[in-house]
């Protein structure tokens, strides 16, 4: 009786143990199914792959450093042969200027009478009125060739012509046979004050002569610039800038800290620009001191000439509230000129548009005065 029950005691413990690991077993087995699968290196269908970096555009590609300005311009653009436009600058055609803001070089000199006459060098300008053009000076003849420019003028002196034979400079004249696809006139304004050009026209005097339309050969350009805007490590405080050429003639600049550039001023009044109703504005200021007198001393037109031939002499370079010291030196035969620092090394100055004076160092009157601005 006894065996019997400890059989049975025996079979029931067997039955219960069995029951509690298979319960167990499908615990575990749960417990597994609803575990984080661990972190896999594949890339599922629906995940965008990381995107590699877009190469950076190169912001000069198609472009070139204008040779006139030290700043860029597309390559075809700076290719192009400038014009250099005698304008007129007394204080009536003063009033109507039109089209000069696109010069990226402005000249001024004296002329007869104590007055100034402005020579602009463009660089393929699109104006649709420019001027108003006057007569060819010989010395501005001499400058323009520094330049590889196409001299353009509408009347000239025998001393101008004899220049331009000389130095075998391509020019454009309102006084020839195809002066009228050239040159207009504004009734408006008396004459002969009132002749003008446009782009188009100087492109239709470009045709007619069939000059070369891109500079010659190994031109290098007329100034050296600087990569990026400078300031003069030395030199005078300059925020105005006074340029008394004669008792008539007297521009100004004053320099404008914010945009760091120099505003003219002439004849007591912004010098403004009617094509677009701007004050012009000059990155560089150059003061070159020449030998300016009499070609003919008492003649009764008081025409004037500039020792170019081979020459040389000191002036200012001015930019950014400063004036610094600096000479110069020319060869005409070479079409040649070239400005150089105190140090004798050549000038570099800042990208941007120049002004220069050229300067009678005979009694004419340069005041350089104040601080700069943006100093406190």
């Amino acid at each position: 009786m006894r065996k019997n029950l400890l059989a049975v005691f025996i079979v029931l413990c067997a039955l219960a143990f069995a029951s509690g690991c298979g319960k167990g077993k499908k615990q575990e087995e749960k417990a597994n199914d609803t575990a984080t699968p661990a972190p896999t290196t594949e890339v599922s269908a629906t995940e965008a792959p990381t995107a590699e970096p877009l190469p950076t555009e190169d912001p000069y590609a198609g472009k070139a450093k204008s040779l006139l300005t030290g700043q860029y311009i597309s390559e075809k653009k700076a290719k192009k042969r400038p014009y250099a436009v005698m304008i007129n600058n007394i204080e009536y055609a003063a009033r109507f200027h039109s089209g000069i803001s696109k010069a990226s070089i402005l000249y001024e000199a004296k002329v007869e009478g104590g007055i100034t006459r402005l020579m602009g060098i463009f660089e393929d300008p699109d104006v649709k009125k420019l001027g108003s053009v006057r007569s060819a000076r010989h010395y501005y003849v001499s400058v323009a060739s520094e330049y590889d420019a196409v001299f353009v003028h509408f009347g000239h002196t025998k001393f101008a012509l004899s220049k331009i034979d000389k130095l075998n400079v391509d020019n454009i004249s309102g006084l020839s046979g195809y002066g009228g696809k050239v040159f207009f006139r504004d009734n408006s304004i008396s004459a002969p004050h009132n002749a003008f050009t446009s782009s188009k026209g100087l492109a239709a005097g470009m045709s007619t002569l069939k000059y070369r339309k891109k500079y010659k050969d190994g031109y290098e350009g007329h100034f050296k610039f600087y990569d990026a805007d400078t300031d003069p490590a030395s030199g005078k405080e300059a925020a105005k800038v006074t340029i008394q050429f004669s008792g008539y003639a007297s521009p100004y600049f004053v320099y404008d800290a914010e945009k760091k550039v120099y505003k003219r001023y002439q004849y007591g009044r912004k010098h403004i620009d009617t094509a677009n109703n701007k004050q012009l504005a000059f990155k560089n200021l150059i003061i070159q001191y020449v030998d300016d007198e009499p070609i003919v001393p008492g003649h009764a037109k008081d025409y004037r000439t500039i020792n170019f031939e081979n020459a040389s002499g000191k002036g200012m370079y001015i930019t950014n509230g400063k004036a610094v010291k600096i000479t110069w030196k020319k060869n005409e035969s070479k079409k040649m000129m070239k400005y150089y620092a105190e140090d004798g090394s050549e000038l570099t100055i800042n990208p941007g548009k120049t002004y220069v004076a050229l300067f009678p160092d005979n009694g004419s009157k340069l005041t350089i005065s104040g601080k700069r601005k943006d100093k406190k």
